[in-house]
């Protein structure tokens, strides 16, 4: 069967002291990559030194102007000319057998829509915190069914809610074919939080294959410099204001993803509310926590009232 050809696409923001492990964790696949395409979003430190440094072996696009993550994304995947797109933050990495462990299942059967899988964890000092899929519900619920040889699975029906609400998988372990990135108008503009679960939910709301490993193949490195940890009410808020655009799409979704949809946003609210209650808002708070009573009557939400209630 015909080979896919990979096109990796790392987004770059002044990230001159992480982009070349990215992109060495790349070259180092024993898959190796169609292209890797480095998208510079108006960089201000090194990093056109640091991705010119790769030569050939890496296609520069600088932006002039800054427009943030999606933009890039999307503006790689526009000039992408593999078949199959990747995604890799400047400040993650590919494991070696990555971009391998899809190709061979690509090969056996191209009708897939979608790949994801498992990732670690790791801190700055390169400490391992965890493993996505045993992390949340849908990964626990899926590990015990991977094929024991090649870590494979299918995610079944029953497991699409509690997949959207919560997901294991995440952009740099997403594989999806390039045709069905642009019928899908790629990831989401003017949005700074959740842009990611925004078009990830969209993928899976058209998709009728979605293949997991169920094995590590990239890390998600954790450090302080992330939006959610820098100013939380501020992400916690554009965490909402970004779902609450996906739910207003949500209507022509499958009822599976438009549970999913909805479970997401309101612990996206609990999780505002939080914030906003630690910030010292308790008023506003309470206003955050209060549509999920309005929308969902019941001890739950009752609980989660008086959560923030009692501070």
């Amino acid at each position: 069967m015909k080979d896919p050809r990979f096109s990796v696409i790392i987004p770059s923001y002044n990230s001159a002291g992480t982009l070349a492990r990215a992109i060495d964790s790349v070259l180092a696949q024993s898959e190796p990559a169609f292209e890797i395409i480095v998208v510079d979003d108006a960089s201000s430190d090194t990093t056109p030194q640091v991705a010119r440094a790769f030569g050939e072996r890496v296609r520069y696009l600088r932006r002039e102007q800054n427009a943030g993550v999606s933009a890039a994304r999307n503006f790689g995947a526009e000039q992408a000319r593999g078949d199959w797109l990747c995604f890799l933050d400047a400040d993650d990495w590919y494991l070696p057998s990555r971009l391998r462990a899809h190709a061979d299942w690509l090969r056996q059967d191209a009708a897939i829509d979608m790949l994801t899988s498992d990732y670690e964890y790791r801190s700055v000092d390169g400490s391992l915190l965890g493993l996505s899929l045993s992390a949340h519900e849908a990964g626990r619920a899926l590990l015990p069914q991977a094929d024991p040889v090649t870590g494979r699975a299918w995610l079944p029906p029953d497991l699409i809610e509690s997949f959207v609400a919560d997901h294991f998988g995440d952009m740099h372990t997403l594989s999806v074919s390039r045709q069905n990135f642009l019928q899908l108008g790629g990831f989401p503009l003017g949005f700074k939080v959740c842009e990611d679960v925004h078009f990830l939910t969209r993928l899976v709301a058209h998709s009728q294959t979605i293949g997991v490993i169920c094995r590590p193949l990239a890390v998600y490195l954790i450090h302080d410099q992330s939006a959610t940890r820098r100013d939380p009410v501020a992400a916690q808020r554009e965490n909402v204001r970004t779902l609450n655009d996906l739910r207003r799409q949500a209507d022509k979704f499958p009822e599976p993803v438009r549970r999913g949809v909805a479970r997401r946003l309101r612990a996206a609210r609990l999780n505002l509310a939080y914030a906003l209650s630690k910030a010292g808002q308790r008023s506003e708070a309470i206003r955050a926590i209060l549509l999920n009573l309005l929308e969902q009557p019941g001890l739950t939400s009752l609980r989660q009232l008086a959560s923030i209630v009692r501070g």
